[in-house]
């Protein structure tokens, strides 16, 4: 059994349209959202003697926000009872601006979600028409008005930059209006396409192209000189918090190994040495979880070199970057010595700094943190 306090995620693989950039495993139907649920309650108790304590639970997607208020209540009902969560656990809902009320916010309020993840990723409709998002701007408004009216005091928003059509201007001007709401959390990601997504078709069919490595990197500093003039920590590279409790305990997990368990189609767990991922199929899991199997369908045993190289990867995308002794006692290398050459080059050239026994990027560093893995 793992003892310390992992994070648990339950992908909810339904949506009912597929947004055009998004590579993530879901089906457009929600169908099938009942079996589902019962199918997730069945893993939570495979698990039961594999993990003990929880501190976060995220529900991801897909978009969560199609279960009703009696679904979600099932799941969390199923985790207490074969768990523990901890009392001051962050739990996380992402949601979709179109399918939201103010009755459904306060009622995932009682059920115990304390933070919502909004997936705005624009404030501008033709953007957001071209990006095949099913909300308009005024209903991310709305959504975003009604869950403050519903209590909730910790809110993230998703931003997309680099769009086709998009310029620093307008850009600044999505930033300008994102902070207007005073959110707790902001993650603003560069748009990246998947080669089997229909948004890469439309790029190559019609020659868009995606932002230079110049104008990337103009966009990346727009973005963390304007959030953090607003008072943000710039905490990873595409996330962003009002202060360091607003960061997001779940999504550290990942960066800092911690471990994890996912539930449901194509969601990954890592425990340990070992990480496993599900099948990535909606009607394949159900087999499984009704036949009385886990549904996975591969797992792998990382080597100490693995983990190391894993961490420095993971490390150097955030702010706090490598505490030096606990990398050295946790995979008995010696950072310094080892690498001493190469760091004094990336101090030089102001790509990372030394403080408090920890190695870590500059904003420079973090423009290209995974270059800096390969130190």
């Amino acid at each position: 059994m793992h003892t310390k306090m992992a994070g648990l995620y339950i992908h909810v693989p339904f949506c009912l349209s597929k947004c055009r950039y998004c590579s993530f495993y879901s089906i457009t139907s929600a169908g099938l959202l009942d079996k589902f649920v019962e199918a997730v309650t069945q893993e939570i108790a495979f698990y039961r003697t594999a993990f003990s304590s929880f501190d976060t639970v995220y529900f991801g997607g897909g978009t969560p926000s199609l279960l009703t208020i009696r679904q979600a209540q099932i799941i969390l009902e199923a985790a207490h009872k074969h768990f523990d969560i901890s009392r001051q656990a962050e739990i996380t809902m992402e949601v979709n601006s179109g399918d939201v009320s103010l009755e459904y916010f306060q009622a995932l309020g009682k059920l115990g979600i304390n933070r919502l993840n909004i997936g705005v990723q624009s404030f501008e409709d033709p953007l957001l028409k071209f990006l095949g998002r099913r909300h308009t701007a005024k209903q991310s408004i709305e959504s975003i008005e009604t869950a403050r009216t519903a209590g909730f005091a910790n809110l993230g928003f998703d931003l997309i930059y680099g769009v086709h059509g998009q310029n620093l201007k307008n850009w600044r001007q999505t930033l300008k209006k994102a902070l207007s709401f005073s959110p707790e959390h902001l993650s603003c990601y560069q748009l990246s396409l998947d080669r089997k997504t229909p948004l890469y078709r439309q790029y190559k069919q019609e020659n868009l192209r995606l932002p230079s490595e110049k104008e990337a990197l103009e966009f990346f500093l727009t973005t963390s000189k304007a959030l953090t003039k607003a008072g943000y920590i710039h905490y990873e590279v595409s996330n962003f918090a009002r202060t360091r409790h607003f960061e997001s305990r779940h999504n550290k997990k990942y960066w800092n190994h911690k471990p994890y368990l996912g539930l449901g189609p194509a969601a990954h767990s890592f425990s340990n040495n070992r990480r496993w991922w599900n099948k990535a199929d909606v009607k394949s899991y159900l087999k499984d979880i009704d036949g009385g199997r886990k549904p996975m369908v591969k797992s792998e045993k990382l080597t100490t070199e693995q983990l190391a190289l894993e961490a420095l990867f993971l490390g150097m995308r955030t702010a706090d970057g490598i505490n030096l002794e606990s990398f050295s006692k946790q995979y008995g290398i010696d950072l310094l010595t080892g690498k001493k050459r190469i760091i004094e080059a990336l101090i030089k050239n102001e790509m990372v700094v030394l403080k408090n026994d920890c190695l870590c990027p500059t904003l420079a560093g973090m423009a290209v943190a995974d270059s800096l893995a390969l130190i």
